[in-house]
């Protein structure tokens, strides 16, 4: 990253210099070079400060903010969910987040997250699947072809290899946009006309939809032997998408307990109902899929230290890729303890000489 001239100055990544940079590095390239950040980050779990994220629940939606720090940077996201925004033309997800330097509190980066959020959902279902599906795993169906299908793909593409999708959404011209939009990448895709066909032959189900119910997109008469779900949509209180039967009959794995049982499908369970940590898999502590046969379910809900993890790699990235902008954040005076003759002398530059307040009035 260029030196910085003052102290003041913060990097930004803007919207535009984030798709540009996707670009650079390869859409592919990128997710898979992620997921590697973001296992790196779950394999010293026990190093970050941990809570549920601060939500603000209304009516129509959720604001939210999640944070993190393994003692040496801070980072955190501001982000929301409002389903209801698409009808405005709006997104349902927006969010930016911040990396800063823990030992005197400065802002290291300022970025747009709500492509890096769509990228790092995805590589974090990517990770999940690598240590709990079935090897070989080649055909995944997603169910709720919205904004975060398309990721999704690519990421499981990019890590495991999957080259097989069956898409359904209940709006069918979602489907057709995403096969459109990965028609490129060298898939197999299949839009089915309704959730039972897509889920035909699959070995990965990822369910992704946006609606704040609780619905059932995936019963259980349509989970197989040997399946690996990938529930992400399920993602706040009020908000699930299997049916609780599933849950029963599956090894279910979750990233921050406390987090899950509010906003998960595990929300449909006892408080006591038995959950393995996905870090525990990744780290080596304890053991992931237990057979060919058997059913496992990553209730993704989303927790701070993939945001983390991908403000991380943003940062790596920008050494190579100077697509940010340097942003006038922090106050930089002379001398620490003299903020306000900072403001003095500002004023002294940009006004006429000779003009008080009073004359400034009139």
């Amino acid at each position: 990253m260029t030196a910085q001239p003052h102290l003041n100055v913060v990097p930004f990544v803007s919207v535009d210099n984030m798709m540009k940079l996707v670009h650079a590095i390869g859409v592919e390239t990128f997710l898979r070079e992620l997921c590697d950040f973001v296992e790196e980050d779950f394999c010293r779990w026990e190093h970050f400060d941990k809570t549920p994220r601060v939500a603000a629940h209304s009516h129509d939606g959720v604001i939210e903010l999640m944070p993190t720090s393994d003692g040496t940077l801070y980072g955190f996201k501001y982000v929301n969910g409002h389903p209801k925004n698409t009808k405005s033309g709006r997104q349902t997800v927006t969010a930016f987040g911040v990396l800063s330097d823990v030992d005197n509190g400065y802002p290291l980066l300022l970025t747009e997250m709500t492509f890096l959020t769509a990228l790092r959902t995805a590589a974090t279902s990517a990770v999940a699947a690598k240590h709990l599906s079935r090897r070989g795993s080649r055909t995944m169906a997603i169910i709720g072809n919205g904004a975060q299908s398309e990721f999704q793909a690519l990421a499981f593409k990019a890590l495991i290899g999957v080259d097989r999708l069956r898409l359904y959404d209940i709006d069918r011209s979602a489907s057709e946009r995403c096969q459109r939009n990965l028609a490129q990448y060298g898939f197999e895709i299949t839009v089915c006309p309704t959730s039972q066909e897509a889920v035909e032959g699959a070995d990965i189900i990822t369910t992704i939809t946006a609606d704040k119910q609780n619905a059932v997109i995936l019963s259980d008469n349509m989970v197989g032997a040997g399946v690996h779900i990938n529930a992400v949509g399920g993602d706040s209180p009020g908000k699930t998408e299997l049916q609780k039967d599933i849950l029963l009959r599956s090894d279910v794995f979750v990233e921050y307990p406390p987090q899950t049982r509010i906003e998960g499908e595990i929300q449909q369970m006892p408080a006591d109902f038995p959950v393995r940590e996905l870090w525990e898999v990744i780290a080596g502590k304890q053991p992931g899929r237990r057979g060919p046969e058997h059913i496992t379910l990553f209730d993704s809900v989303g927790f701070a230290t993939e945001d983390f993890s991908a403000l991380r790699y943003v940062r790596a990235k920008l050494q190579d890729n100077p697509l940010f902008e340097d942003l006038d954040l922090l106050a930089d005076p002379d001398e620490p303890r003299d903020l306000f003759g900072m403001l003095l002398r500002a004023a002294a530059w940009s006004e006429p000489r000779g003009l008080d307040h009073e004359a400034r009035k009139n």
